[in-house]
């Protein structure tokens, strides 16, 4: 393992749940994946946080349109935010709710700490209000009479409010971002002194005319307004101010990555609320670009959303990540484009990745039984390619530390075309015909081999599923990454290799434009039927509905039924009664994986007989139109469910 190079702390925003998130937002996502993988491999001890921004006027109106509570939207939301993120393999150590309960007291207890400084203050807010950006505005920083973050149209607003005195803080904002590198890239940082200089009004931190956020402690008619309640994320998540143990370790952040339509907030405003709390200041502010579809910044509205998810299913995640990457060019925004994206996969990983993997292993697996050779022999070529692979690792820390994704792959791809080169070179096919050269066939296999192992360790932090699989064609599955065996050559002795599945299969792009194609206007044809009426059973009284007895219940024991193949007889535990039910689920469930579960029971059904077993209940579960799926709770058994 590396050697400990001390703590980590690196965030993405908080997400706001108002719809399912696009492509957009995972690059922000995947980026920081990426350095935190690379930070652990390399000897880091890593904290990386995520999560969502919940509370606010649009979250209040878009629920109330849909004829829910703004809590039971915001918990459908980010349950696909969160599938989203498992789906694309993210690996946050937390998760940050700002509708949890962690956040909402230590917000509190945050408000309180600046008022009794002096830093908050109670007035009236008369003003320009744009509800989609949650922000105010006066009339001198609007473009063309629109917000000047989204384009959109603002309203009149005036309401009493607490304010925190930005202001007060002006000049050190502007020596934070004149003499230190606290935000970058450049272009940003001159785009925010030029704000500050400008002239900084106290900020509006609450809000009066809707309900939906975090109360004012010593005001219950306010609740604290999007950013106090949204910025202080990053350090009530490490339990700032009440459990502090995790913000001594890992704080201040190494790094707050964001898009650049948020650096303002937090080049100005954050640092400005940390300066009050006598908190240190993150090190870093990195404001990135945003992926661009030819005409214009995607948008749920324009109906132009690229689904991540679908592009996942049809060319795995490692894919799209290389891909995400690999193409642009982090601060500067992105033109996003189906041919593209298909260029990059075919060109660099079907082509020059995938096919030198499967020409190694076919070679080795041809010409020495499978096994990777020892070399013996060496020239000016093999000292060349030894070279450009253990010299690589340095190169790709240095892009790295520098957020410059795309360079750190082009080193790695600067290895993998070498040893491409490298077999034409030495062309191996012509060696193997002449005995008198086995010594130097053996070295070109074993140097090659030496080469996969290196570049299975390099791309590790971007693709760590075609990582694992590289190992396990060179039969290396025991051994583990290592960031330093990058810089080292001579580790392999004698693995036993075994040809697999092409890591990149060769795509037709006209085929796979057209098929995209088809793809995106079938979901614009989805997005527009999305309200179709469910088929429902006849309508039922309220007083019909409530006959029925929820309960939440603890299945202890599972066993198939002695004479039904279909039928599962669960011993289910529901406060302090026991009870056995019988349900038709063994071709989608084996016992041992349902023992554990907590589990929804229907508990006054009347009992019934059951290929002579009684089944006292029923147990809730969906199904998908291809396999039933639990319903699960963590509720207490015993809970009755309303």
């Amino acid at each position: 393992m590396a050697d400990n190079k001390g703590t980590y702390y690196i965030t993405t925003p908080i997400y706001y749940p108002s719809s399912n998130l696009h492509i957009g937002h995972t690059y922000c996502t995947v980026m920081a994946d990426a350095m935190a993988r690379f930070k652990r491999l390399s000897g880091y001890d890593v904290r990386f946080l995520t999560g969502t921004d919940e509370h606010g006027q649009k979250i209040q109106t878009i629920a109330e349109e849909k004829g829910v509570t703004p809590q039971e939207y915001v918990d459908g939301v980010v349950a696909g935010i969160k599938d989203l993120w498992a789906t694309m393999e993210i690996s946050y150590d937390d998760f940050i709710r700002t509708t949890e309960d962690r956040h909402v007291k230590r917000v509190q207890e945050i408000f309180n700490k600046m008022y009794e400084k002096g830093d908050i203050y109670k007035g009236e807010y008369e003003g320009l209000y744009c509800t989609p950006c949650e922000s105010f505005w006066t009339e001198s920083q609007l473009v063309d009479g629109c917000c000047p973050d989204c384009g959109r149209p603002v309203q009149k607003a005036k309401e009493e409010a607490y304010f925190f005195r930005l202001s007060k803080y002006e000049d050190k904002l502007i020596d934070l971002l004149e003499n230190t590198d606290f935000l970058e890239p450049e272009s940003r940082r001159n785009e925010m002194l030029g704000f500050i200089r400008q002239g900084l009004d106290d900020l509006c931190i609450s809000r009066s005319t809707f309900d939906w956020g975090i109360q004012v402690p010593i005001d219950k008619k306010h609740v604290i307004y999007v950013w106090l309640d949204a910025l202080t994320n990053y350090i009530t998540a490490l339990g700032y101010p009440d459990e502090p143990e995790l913000f001594e370790k890992y704080w201040p952040a190494n790094v707050h990555l964001v898009g650049k339509e948020i650096v303002r907030f937090h080049s100005i405003i954050w640092p400005a609320m940390l300066m009050s709390l006598d908190i240190p200041l993150p090190k870093k502010v990195l404001g990135h670009g945003w992926l661009l579809l030819e005409g214009g910044k995607m948008s749920k509205s324009k109906g132009n959303v690229v689904d991540p998810v679908k592009l996942i299913e049809r060319y795995g995640i490692d894919a799209l990540k290389y891909f995400l990457l690999r193409e642009y060019t982090f601060g500067q925004d992105g033109v996003f484009t189906n041919e593209v994206m298909l260029k990059r996969m075919n060109f660099d990983l079907a082509n020059d990745l995938g096919n030198l993997l499967s020409r190694t292993v076919s070679m080795i697996e041809k010409y020495n039984g499978g096994v990777v050779p020892d070399a013996t022999t060496e020239d000016d070529i093999d000292r060349d390619l030894k070279a450009i692979a253990t010299g690589a690792a340095h190169k790709v820390e240095a892009q790295m530390d520098k957020f410059a994704f795309n360079m750190a792959l082009e080193e790695i791809w600067v290895v993998i075309r070498r040893a491409n080169k490298y077999i034409d070179e030495k062309c191996p096919w012509i060696l193997a015909k002449d005995e008198a050269k086995k010594a130097e066939l053996d070295t070109c296999l074993h140097n090659l081999s030496e080469v996969l192992r290196i570049v299975s360790i390099l791309i590790y932090p971007f693709m760590h599923t075609t990582s694992d699989k590289i190992r396990k064609q060179m039969g290396l599955w025991y051994a583990d990454v290592v960031w330093d065996d990058a810089m080292e050559f001579e580790m392999m002795y004698q693995e036993k290799v075994k040809k697999g599945e092409a890591i990149f299969p060769r795509l037709d792009i006209e085929k796979e434009l057209a098929e995209l194609e088809e793809m995106q206007k079938a979901g614009k044809a989805d997005d527009e039927e999305e309200n179709i009426p469910l088929e429902l059973k006849p309508a039922i009284e309220f007083d019909d509905f409530d006959k029925i007895d929820f309960r939440v219940g603890l299945i202890e024991k599972a066993e198939k039924h002695p004479k039904a193949d279909k039928l599962l007889v669960f011993q289910v535990k529901m406060g302090t009664e026991r009870r056995q039910i019988i349900s038709g689920v063994a071709e989608d469930f084996s016992p041992e994986e349902m023992v554990g579960q907590k589990v929804i029971v229907v508990a006054n059904l009347k009992p019934r007989k059951l290929r002579g077993l009684e089944s006292k209940g029923m147990i809730m579960f969906a199904d998908n139109g291809k396999r039933c799926e639990i319903v699960t709770t963590s509720a207490p058994d015993g809970e009755v469910v309303s």
